[in-house]
């Protein structure tokens, strides 16, 4: 038995269950809650970035997932210098794992923006001034493409990465 790949696999299985999943949530109910409820949706999206640090959690689980990801597949593939790596599998994880790299860096800005958002919100007593505003404007205008984009690569990803052993 090799416990390298089942550590690995469990990692990169469950690190990728949080990080998806967590992305899915956001995407499709907390955010839009968040925006429906005004000032209490943005106390309590503050609450979840600077208490509960879970765009700090999503993080890690994302960087785990993504190494634990490319040690396997370095593993399956020999170093990648088997014929794994041009076969239909080795294309679906190979493909997966692409998706997953441009999930970690639109979701890095998501992180960034999220995070400014809640550090604003949180400092911000009473109404904000018109630069407060400015910023905040901007990092909502930039979390409107990468928010949705990072949660498509990820779901991409996650089909590929269902399904290539059966392509």
């Amino acid at each position: 038995m090799n416990y390298l790949i089942i550590v690995l696999r469990l990692i990169h299985i469950l690190g990728g269950v949080f990080w998806v999943g967590g992305s899915i949530i956001l995407s499709f109910f907390i955010s839009p809650a968040v925006a429906a409820t005004a000032d209490a949706g943005q106390k309590f999206m503050a609450y979840l970035i600077n208490q509960a640090k879970l765009t700090l959690r999503i993080t890690a689980a994302a960087i785990l997932t993504v190494l634990a990801g490319a040690w396997l597949y370095w593993i399956d593939s020999g170093g990648l210098t088997s014929g794994w790596t041009t076969s239909a599998t080795g294309w679906g994880f190979g493909i997966g794992g692409v998706f997953a790299i441009v999930g970690l860096i639109f979701g890095a800005l998501v992180g960034k923006n999220v995070g400014l958002l809640g550090k604003m919100t949180s400092q911000i007593q009473g109404k904000p001034t018109s630069e407060q505003m400015a910023q905040i404007q901007a990092a909502q205008k930039q979390l409107r493409f990468v928010a949705p984009a990072s949660t498509l690569a990820l779901i991409l990803s996650l089909v590929c990465m269902a399904t290539a052993r059966y392509w």
